[in-house]
């Protein structure tokens, strides 16, 4: 499936140059796994640059950043990965800026919050690849029988659920705070209750007194209330939740593209909407991005820069998106997407981009906090759990990790 790995620098005495790039596996088969994407992509490239090679090698997400790590380490580093998370590389000064690499219209066309969050201290490291955000998934079929609208409050999706349950819905709404991505609905449900992991100058802010509300009323009106299903949020993981929901057993959880896929291949009819709010809509949405970067070690900054605009040409970063079900990271595919009726499925998922925030992987620290996140938070909203205690815990963590940023 993987190519082999090249040789770095100079080839022969040719002056040619071989670009090593390390990449994600974004497909769910082989007919679909992202080989196939690089290896079209950089053939095209290679018929118009005689002097210069690239090989791709992609590992699954299970594999990719530990092997870059691993590599790095053994001082072989790529030209450039395609991976999770790019701050522990910035702050060791091992990666070329933007502004090294890129031209000028490339930079440009990042959307903007992506390309601030790619930021370490105002520099930007951290080339955003492929984004996407999250919506409230409701089962159509579930709601219409129970003669349910979709919630904008949470006093209406609690309602809503209680209403789920007494028509005997397993899962009135899912709520995986299980390890597997806590850190991901746990920040969903900050951001509806005006908080956040970070406060309005980037602090960690995770005990604020609008997170600590939001998971006591997470706690009192929906876990207690036994809306969120047979299996303890801590114990019930993002895949579990997206299979029951697949299986027709959820009335309501939050999903990312993928989800659209999944559910419809089960016949499973859906609707989405904005997460709601403590109050009404919720402001914010959030947003994920992954993340391009270019290794110093070997040099080629101009070769890895003309490569790095070549792949965020307009048509590519479409291809890519369409490909894999991802919102795009440049604002010119963006407005392609947004008019084009192939992409219609997206668009909802593309129109919460603009009011997204990401979590805070400028922070070296953040890779240590998620983890924390990941064990911890499911604690908040367990029998004996309390929510003020837990936040604080995490807080106290986030803080020991950032003094040592």
């Amino acid at each position: 499936m993987t190519a082999v790995l090249g040789g770095c620098g100079v080839t022969g005495g040719s002056g040619d140059v071989t670009l090593r790039l390390v990449a994600a596996d974004y497909g769910d088969s082989a007919a679909n796994s992202s080989q196939k994407y690089w290896d079209k992509l950089v053939k095209e490239y290679e018929s118009k640059h005689s002097g210069v090679k690239v090989d791709v090698t992609v590992y699954s997400w299970n594999d990719v950043d530990r092997k870059v790590k691993e590599m790095v380490d053994a001082g072989k580093a790529p030209d450039m990965a395609q991976i999770g998370a790019y701050a522990d590389y910035a702050a060791k000064d091992e990666l070329y800026t933007a502004d090294d690499l890129l031209s000028i219209s490339t930079q440009a066309d990042f959307a903007s919050q992506l390309a601030t969050a790619g930021q370490v201290k105002g520099v930007q490291y951290g080339m955003p690849f492929a984004a996407s955000t999250r919506l409230l998934f409701y089962n159509k079929t579930l709601f219409a029988n129970a003669g349910l609208t979709p919630p904008k409050t949470w006093k209406q999706l609690a309602a809503d659920a209680a209403a789920l349950k007494a028509r005997g819905v397993k899962y009135p709404y899912a709520l995986p705070l299980g390890p597997e991505e806590a850190q991901a609905e746990t920040m969903q449900w900050m951001l509806s209750g005006g908080g956040g992991y970070t406060d309005t100058v980037g602090s960690y802010g995770i005990d604020s007194a609008q997170n600590v509300a939001t998971f006591d009323w997470l706690k009192d009106d929906l876990v207690g209330k036994g809306l969120t299903g047979p299996v303890a949020p801590g114990n019930l993981n993002r895949a579990a939740a997206f299979s029951a929901f697949a299986k027709g057993e959820v009335g309501m959880l939050n999903g990312h593209p993928s989800l659209m896929k999944i559910a419809a291949k089960k016949g499973v009819k859906f609707g989405m909407v904005p997460m709601p709010g403590s109050g009404g809509r919720s402001g914010t949405s959030m947003g994920v991005a992954d993340w391009m970067m270019a290794f110093k070690k070997n040099g080629h900054a101009q070769q890895v820069g003309d490569f790095l605009d070549f792949v965020y040409d307009e048509k590519n970063v479409l291809d890519f998106s369409r490909e894999y079900d991802l919102l795009p990271v440049t604002n010119s595919a963006s407005e392609v997407m947004s008019s084009d009726e192939r992409d219609a499925d997206l668009k909802p998922f593309l129109d919460e981009l603009p009011q997204s925030e990401l979590y805070p992987v400028g922070k070296t620290s953040w890779a240590a906090v998620s983890a924390a996140v990941k064990k911890r938070i499911g604690q908040a909203v367990g029998a004996n759990g309390s929510p003020a205690a837990t936040l604080s815990q995490l807080q106290a963590t986030a803080s020991t990790a950032e003094s040592a940023d």
